[in-house]
């Protein structure tokens, strides 16, 4: 039987990257991302925010990628899958842990300015397009064909 282990996180950078590298020369990035939800309390009527804190560890290219383009506070969206680890404090009391092993990574908001205030502008420098963040080119349109016989119909097809 096929098993799923994938996480899709949309929130906010909570600090800033801290990359390191491996002795065989791999990028490590570890970042933390703040998720919120809203819910309105029974008794007093009262909107309550609900903050969830995650770690999310980037490797190799990714890891690089996640360390020159994100800043604390900035809005990204990251695919990953949950690893669960334990380790030993100082203290001798043993701990639990649950990270996520990003995948994919995309910068969410304006260009610049870490706060998400691009509205629904998206930027990116997913795993796909490693090189520079995606910039918005004026689209184009192709040239018209003469003599077709559909010049005169709209392009707005339903289907």
């Amino acid at each position: 039987m096929a098993s799923v282990n994938k996480v899709i996180l949309v929130g906010n950078c909570g600090r800033d990257p801290e990359v390191r590298y491996a002795p065989s020369g791999a990028a490590i990035c570890n970042i933390s991302i703040a998720t919120s939800s809203r819910r309105k309390d029974k008794n007093t009527g009262e909107s309550i925010e609900d903050t969830q804190w995650h770690r999310v560890t980037f490797y190799d290219r990714l890891a690089e990628i996640a360390g020159e383009y994100l800043k604390k506070g900035r809005p990204v969206y990251v695919e990953g899958r949950l690893k669960y680890g334990k380790y030993t404090d100082k203290d001798g009391i043993e701990r639990n842990t649950v990270d996520i092993v990003a995948t994919e990574m995309q910068l969410l908001g304006g260009r610049e300015g870490g706060g998400g205030g691009g509205g629904d502008e998206m930027g990116a420098a997913p795993a796909a397009r490693p090189a520079a963040p995606a910039r918005s080119a004026p689209a184009s349109k192709p040239p018209a064909k003469a003599g077709t016989g559909f010049d005169d119909m709209d392009d707005d097809i339903p289907f």
